[in-house]
């Protein structure tokens, strides 16, 4: 177990070595220049679209309500709603007190910095996704990086699809399965006293009574649970602020200081260079919102909707909703408090920093939102390392990986969550990769679909694209 946690630590050390952050950052910069900052300054618009793609009422003639863009399994709210769904996580609690504890309170501002370029980036995966998805074998649509590199790149790419496929299906069974059921049960075994396997064993009977029936019914799940818990979380975090309001000023300052200064040892924090702060900020930023992974495409293209730059500005939100909301809250919450200083890591720092202002039942807001987070999470990564095996091995391939994908959940239960937190990094960025690389050489498409837009011209749907059918769905 020593070799091999010390190959993966050697692979995550290049991986997220400086040739990573120059890369994600970099891409995004480019794509946020040559949109000439649309993602920041259609930020309103993207909510209004958000708000009308919601599904329609029950009473409501779903058929009289359909209109010629309505394409897809289903509805743009419910696709955003999937997609954060796996965004919003331990990423979002554990992640942050992570990125504080081992690159100090600048990290909060290269978060930052990470979603305002991941706006542009995961508004192209999306009109990526969009306009080269494809219909497989049994009716769904299907698609993401490895059909945007396949369709928008041609098959001399196809090596680098198959690539962004396996290494999508290997680590949602990382980031999006036994990192989520393994946070979980540390946080229920602390604050309730349920034993790790316990609480494996009921996030696995409850996610397999979801995943076992598709997108459809996860993504009804993440409609209803998602907006639920992020506003009750966000709620949460806000309470704590007004009880900590003088100390929001200082946390501001740490931020912005910190992040282009040194910090030196304090108390049991250890202290951090400027490139910790960095480094683990940029890292942790991804980790959280996944703009660049390429993984909330895939949500994306199952979206009722023919026009992929609609789509685009609702995937943007993503990225705002999870990092300069969602994350910030965690941050202040933490930097308010004294707790970080005192050397506590992971959720069991944020819930300490809720428990110093809300005592006795400030851990199990934590505790709850971190295993209802958690649970969707889970729900979201399914359907992502789905759509990857069956790219890799066929539609009739999708069963057998639901099944594993469901039993692996109590396992990551057990298991030592350092390991499992390593190889989960770094499958992270080998999933990047790829999916960056045809972003960039894709980019002047995305430009493009987007300047037509907004001028008022017609924009190809992909449906109406000559696609080549997968293989293995013939």
């Amino acid at each position: 177990m020593d070799i091999l946690t010390r190959a993966v630590e050697a692979i995550n050390g290049v991986v997220w070595g400086p040739l990573m952050l120059i890369l994600l950052l970099g891409v995004g910069i480019y794509l946020q220049v040559g949109l000439k900052l649309l993602p920041v300054r259609k930020l309103g618009m993207g909510f209004s679209l958000l708000w009308q793609g919601r599904d329609p009422k029950p009473k409501q003639d779903v058929a009289k309500s359909a209109t010629k863009d309505d394409e897809g399994e289903i509805s743009p709210f419910n696709a955003l709603m999937t997609a954060l769904s796996a965004t919003i996580g331990t990423g979002n609690i554990a992640g942050v007190a992570t990125a504080i504890a081992l690159g100090g309170p600048g990290a909060v501002f290269w978060m930052w910095i990470t979603a305002l370029v991941g706006m542009a980036t995961k508004f192209s995966e999306a009109v990526l996704a969009v306009r080269y998805r494809e219909t497989d074998s049994t009716g769904f649509h299907v698609g993401g990086p490895m059909f945007y590199i396949k369709n928008g790149l041609g098959k001399k790419w196809m090596w680098l699809g198959v690539l962004f496929a396996f290494f999508g299906a290997v680590a949602a069974f990382g980031i999006g399965n036994t990192v989520q059921s393994n946070s979980v049960a540390d946080a229920m075994e602390s604050t309730f006293g349920v034993p790790h396997w316990l609480t494996g064993v009921v996030i696995m009977v409850l996610a397999g009574a979801v995943i076992l029936g598709g997108i459809k019914r996860i993504a009804k799940v993440a409609g209803k649970l998602v907006p639920l818990m992020g506003v009750a979380y966000i709620l949460a975090g806000l309470i704590v602020l007004v009880i900590n309001a003088d100390q929001i000023g200082e946390a501001f300052r740490l931020i912005f200081y910190y992040a282009f200064n040194p910090i030196a040892a304090a108390g049991g924090f250890a202290g951090a260079a400027v490139m910790a702060a960095i480094r683990f900020g940029v890292a942790r930023g991804i980790f959280s919102n996944e703009a660049g992974l390429g993984s909330a495409p895939i949500a994306h293209a199952a979206a009722r909707t023919k026009n992929p730059v609609r789509q685009g500005l609702i995937a943007m939100l993503g990225t705002f909703i999870d990092t300069i909301m969602v994350c910030t809250i965690t941050a202040l919450v933490i930097l308010t408090s004294d707790i970080w200083v005192q050397g506590e890591q992971g959720a069991s720092l944020t819930a300490l920093s809720f428990d110093a202002a809300l005592p006795g039942f400030g851990n199990q807001i934590v505790a709850v939102a971190l295993a209802i987070f958690a649970f969707t999470t889970i729900l979201g990564w399914s359907f992502y390392g789905e759509k990857c095996f069956q790219f890799l091995f066929g539609t009739r391939s999708i069963m057998l990986y639901r099944v594993i994908f469901v039993l692996a959940i109590p396992l990551g239960a057990i298991a030592q969550l350092g390991f499992i937190w390593l190889m989960a990094d770094t499958f992270n960025a080998m999933m990047a990769i790829p999916n960056l690389i045809a972003l960039a050489l894709l980019s002047p498409v995305v430009f493009k679909l987007a300047r037509d837009y907004f001028n008022g011209k017609d924009v190809l749907p992909g449906e109406e694209l000559d696609h080549d059918q997968p293989g293995n769905d013939k």
